[in-house]
């Protein structure tokens, strides 16, 4: 089979890139959601050298594989880094259609991709697989990468959903002064900056973060601006002028299904349920909208998480992702 390389053509490739990536991804991906994407993201990266000669900045490529014969996309690669993440890391997402798998449009890509990166210095590649594809696992280990850490997946049936409410736990927590609400009912600069504030604190307690959090403009743009983002997706725990918990949903209205995007509490609030209270809340706004399920990721070192999600709440386990990782330079 002859392959042809080339980046990706926007407005072009939409399609066929979106229907790769649904072959991929739990939930289908959309033409509109990777416009949404792009709204987002600058046209040009700003890759740059630190003074340990370690590369920073952000960029992003994305490549197709394409059938000299037919013309047809039947692979797609992307490299990604943001300005926020750890010195010399680069994330990998390479995805062949199943149909056209083994017969070497995910080793052209992947070659491509390893070279670019040489290129611009990169020092650790970091690639999310599907667990349950052991051939893509085989594939990665056979090219140097190896398993740091898993993301189990977890689904709600919205409807089916007969858990605990969260009207007890919530007046209880009431009593003591903590209000919850929504973004919606705290419009405003100010308010949202407290927000950000909050997730610079909590977002280093992630189990697999690196880098740093990123600076206001881009947690704006990621996190309030972000597809299937709201501000009454938000739910909040206040005590007096502070945020002190937050859950995020995002709506996916192709579907009708929800994404439980992420959960934190200040850490001097902690142990007190209002995590719990913020999850049930989500899922009864998750039924409100009428959305038919609601999916989640959490990181295999984050168990107190992963028990709340599945012990407690009820959420069912799904096939979910290895981290696979791998040294660029000697």
């Amino acid at each position: 089979m002859s392959w042809i390389i080339r980046q990706m053509r926007v407005p072009e490739d939409y399609e066929r890139v979106a229907e790769l990536l649904t072959t991929w991804q739990s939930d289908p991906v959309t033409v509109d959601r990777l416009k949404a994407e792009d709204a987002i993201i600058p046209v040009k990266g700003q890759l740059k050298q630190n003074d340990n000669n370690e590369l920073c900045g952000y960029d992003r490529i994305r490549w197709v594989v394409v059938k000299e014969e037919s013309g047809e996309a039947c692979g797609f690669a992307v490299v990604v880094r943001a300005g926020w993440d750890a010195p010399g890391d680069l994330f990998l997402t390479v995805v062949v259609h199943p149909a056209e798998t083994g017969q070497g449009a995910g080793q052209a890509l992947y070659r491509t991709a390893e070279q670019w990166a040489e290129s611009v210095s990169g020092s650790l590649f970091k690639l999310s697989v599907r667990e349950e594809d052991q051939r893509a696992v085989a594939f990665a280990q056979k090219r140097g990468f190896t398993i740091g850490r898993r993301t189990f997946e977890s689904k709600l049936d919205v409807a089916a959903y007969k858990g605990p409410s969260s009207v007890d736990k919530r007046h209880a927590l009431e009593k003591e002064g903590i209000i919850f609400c929504s973004l919606q009912e705290l419009p405003g600069e100010e308010e949202e900056r407290k927000l950000y504030a909050l997730c610079q604190q909590t977002q280093p307690d992630i189990p697999g973060f690196s880098g740093k959090p990123p600076m206001y403009e881009w947690w704006r743009k990621w996190t309030l601006e972000a597809d299937g983002a709201a501000p009454e997706l938000i739910l909040l725990a206040c005590h007096g002028e502070r945020i002190i918990g937050m859950v995020q949903l995002l709506w996916n209205k192709s579907f009708l299904s929800m994404y439980h995007e992420y959960t934190c509490v200040d850490r001097e609030y902690r142990g007190r349920g209002i995590a719990l209270v913020l999850k049930l809340m989500a899922i009864e706004k998750a039924r409100e909208w009428k959305a038919a399920h609601l999916r989640t990721h959490n990181d295999s070192m984050n168990g107190p998480m992963l028990h709340i999600n599945r012990d407690v709440l009820g959420f069912q386990a799904e096939p979910g992702f290895y981290w696979m990782e791998k040294n660029l330079r000697p």
